[in-house]
């Protein structure tokens, strides 16, 4: 299903976006943000644009089909993030380090841990904020799920997103993976629901 907004063509109803929380942001801002909230509520909670969200998810899945897929790596110390990123790796076919991110993961090719991603996707720069400046260090760009209070110097390319959420952490990954594949023309490979991606209480 496709809603028509303006010209613009959104890949879910806005109204499934809105119901899943995506759009709402913090009681902080920072300059980075800017572009991507829509207004600031009466309570001083600042508002995404959900729009905006749409077009960074189509965005950040053209340039994540371009990799080989086992060198794409999803991290999310936040534990709402964890279960879809998780999900995220399987559908598409990536590595996923949830939970605390170990020091040396990205720099260190004596550590036992140690990966070399061609691309980084972190549920949150603040949360995974190890692995964003190691991927910074290791000159891996860096895709990231921001938040209206996330400082963004280090990310290549922001999805602006509320991040916290467990719904709308559950629709970004599911949307995201489902995105992937329909660039690489593998959506017949994806199986998921949305439920599927979600974290379980």
């Amino acid at each position: 299903m496709i809603q028509v907004q303006g010209e613009y063509e959104t890949l879910i109803p806005i109204d499934e976006y809105l119901a899943a929380g995506v759009h709402i942001g913090t009681q902080q801002k920072t300059n980075d943000m800017k572009p991507y909230i829509y207004r600031v509520r009466t309570d001083g909670l600042y508002v995404l644009d959900v729009q905006a969200t749409d077009k960074r998810i189509r965005l950040a899945a053209k340039f994540l089909a371009k990799y080989d897929p086992s060198k794409i790596l999803v991290v999310s110390a936040r534990q709402y993030g964890q279960h879809p990123a998780t999900m995220f790796s399987k559908a598409i076919g990536a590595m996923a380090k949830v939970g605390r991110f170990i020091p040396n993961t990205l720099t260190n090719p004596d550590f036992r841990g140690y990966v070399e991603p061609d691309t980084l996707i972190a549920t949150d720069p603040s949360g995974d904020a190890q692995a964003v400046n190691e991927a910074t260090d290791a000159s891996i760009p860096v895709i990231a799920l921001c938040d209206t209070n996330n400082m963004t110097s280090n990310v290549d390319l922001v999805i602006p997103t509320n991040n916290k959420g467990r719904k709308a952490l559950t629709l970004i990954y599911w949307l995201l993976a489902r995105q992937v594949l329909r660039e690489r023309n593998e959506e017949n490979r994806f199986k998921y629901t949305i439920s599927d991606f979600e974290m379980e209480f």
